[in-house]
């Protein structure tokens, strides 16, 4: 399993840059510089989330949620925008699609039509950093038509989607 080497040697190395900016420094200007560079750029959370589907019948219209609001640039309509993501079907819980696993973020012109509708929607108005859950209806995904194997025809999808850069 080569794609889980490298988050855990990622998530190694940023405890060991934690713990080596743990000490009994008292200078006060080292904490005020500490401060001032961790706001300087938005990060993307940095591990493949897990996705939970909700109890209950699936919605009829998009519904977002932001589960980690960025604080970067906004994504509007003709950016191209970089994300990461995972994608599971609703009535199965299946994962049926992840560019974690791949190891590269996927990129794309919003609002363009180079993706599902629901996610031209869905991904607008995400702020760099940020990580958002989308559940998409059919009429907003795949439809009657699905994509076998992996999408049934009329399935809800629900991705969870990192917005990695704005361009």
């Amino acid at each position: 399993m080569p794609g889980v080497k490298l988050p855990a040697l990622i998530l190694l190395a940023c405890l060991a840059l934690a713990l080596a900016g743990c000490g009994d420094d008292d200078d006060p200007s080292t904490e005020s510089t500490t401060s001032t560079t961790t706001e300087a750029s938005p990060e993307p959370p940095q591990k493949k989330p897990k996705v939970t589907v909700p109890n209950g019948p699936p919605p009829k219209q998009l519904e977002t949620e932001d589960l980690v609001e960025g604080s970067g640039v906004e994504a509007k309509a003709g950016d191209e925008v970089t994300v990461q993501y995972v994608g599971v079907n609703y009535r199965s819980g299946k994962e049926f699609d992840a560019s974690w696993d791949r190891g590269e973020p996927f990129p794309f012109q919003l609002g363009a039509g180079m993706v599902i509708p629901g996610w031209d929607q869905g991904v607008a108005g995400m702020k760099e950093g940020g990580r958002r859950e989308l559940i998409i209806p059919p009429q907003l995904a795949y439809g009657e038509a699905g994509s076998p194997p992996a999408i049934p025809p009329n399935e809800t999808l629900i991705f969870v989607v990192d917005l990695v850069a704005v361009k």
